[in-house]
């Protein structure tokens, strides 16, 4: 290795895993950072080299360094990760949530994306919930750097885990991809999925997602009677066992209009974001946010939640709901399929979200706290 750079060693496991958003903020920021700063000497550890080659096609082979298929896959921690950083003599090592569990020569960086588990505890499991409060603020605590991606959750990791916000930078999350032509994109979903004029929301399930508070107005509306398809793209994480009652109960004309999708590719993503009829957004809770933005980006009309982070996301007014306030969002669900905002507000739009939410940004501001803890070391 070339001494006069920064080598950086990125625990990568959640690229290996479905899109959400460790996998949105790894895979954006590092693309920006292996384009943009070729004094970083950036290496991945993973359990799948095949997927890290493919979101980083330019990288070098011997920079993807393999995991062992440890049960739990926290045992990494433990031989792994320690291993790689003897023997690479890292500058820095960046982690999500959770960090390895002593402090070593190498420079950790932690990022910890949100603490609801800690302000919405009803909608955790018990277990989950006090096994990452110990965990996490572990981490954070150890920590050299300390990092998260919005105000919200610097003042709620501040408050939680009495850390001072002036020691918690931020690294906005940096949204792609770009948006594809609406013609070619309708086409596209409606040849591969069979599906057009529909409503989308992008989420894995959760019980804070609030997919129940969209159903339901979904459901009360009628609108599988006026032939408007309801498409959720996102896997169950954590039960929602009265979502799942609701899906069950439903009548045979009400499932034909509702479609459930696990996962799917991001070039897919975008085209579904482009072909919607509208994006909507009804979660309750989120350290970020990051799909109503990817929409807001290939020109969606979005109607979005106005909760917790998502209050910084203005410029989607008046195309705003209370969370809590199901005619509030029927209202304007309504509203928006009746009186869709015009091309010109939507690329408005699409414009602020691309100069507030960059990969460049978020690059920058990464490298910015590596170059001055660089000096503060020295």
């Amino acid at each position: 290795m070339n001494a006069a750079r920064k080598t950086i060693f990125v625990d990568a496991h959640s690229l290996d895993k479905g899109y959400q958003g460790t996998h949105t903020f790894l895979r954006e920021l590092y693309r920006e950072l292996l384009s943009r700063y070729p004094d970083l000497d950036i290496y991945f550890g993973t359990y799948d080299p095949v997927s890290i080659q493919r979101i980083f096609p330019a990288l070098a082979s011997d920079h993807i360094l393999a995991y062992r298929a440890w049960r739990p896959q926290v045992l990494r921690f433990l031989y792994d990760i320690p291993r790689f950083l003897w023997r690479y003599r890292f500058d820095y090592a960046h982690f999500q949530y959770l960090g390895v569990p002593w402090r070593t020569r190498t420079r950790s960086i932690v990022t910890l994306h949100d603490v609801l588990y800690e302000d919405y505890p009803k909608d955790f499991p018990t277990l989950y919930r006090l096994s990452r409060k110990w965990l996490f603020a572990g981490s954070l605590h150890r920590a050299d750097i300390k990092t998260t991606v919005s105000r919200y959750s610097r003042a709620r990791i501040a408050e939680h885990y009495h850390v001072p916000q002036s020691e918690i930078h931020i690294i906005p999350n940096g949204i792609g991809p770009g948006p594809l032509r609406k013609p070619d994109a309708v086409h596209h979903i409606r040849d591969a999925y069979g599906v057009e004029g529909f409503l989308l929301y992008v989420s894995r399930i959760e019980p804070r997602k609030n997919h129940l508070l969209l159903l339901d107005a979904y459901l009360e509306l009628q609108l599988y009677r006026k032939r408007i398809p309801l498409v959720l793209i996102g896997a169950e994480s954590i039960r929602v066992p009265d979502l799942r009652d609701r899906l069950d109960r439903l009548s045979a004309e009400e499932r034909r209009w509702i479609h459930r999708i696990d996962n799917v590719g991001p070039e897919d993503l975008s085209a579904f974001y482009s072909a919607c009829r509208v994006f909507i957004y009804p979660s309750r809770a989120e350290g970020f946010g990051i799909p109503p933005l990817e929409a807001a980006l290939c020109e969606a009309p979005v109607l979005c939640s106005r909760g917790t982070a998502m209050e910084d996301y203005r410029f989607f007014d008046p195309f705003t709901f209370d969370p809590s306030d199901r005619e509030e969002l029927k209202d304007k669900l309504l509203e928006m399929i009746q009186s869709p905002p015009g091309a010109d507000f939507l690329k408005q739009v699409s414009e602020k979200v691309t100069h507030l939410y960059s990969r460049a940004a978020s690059a920058r501001a990464f490298y910015t706290i590596i170059q001055q803890n660089s000096l503060a070391w020295n």
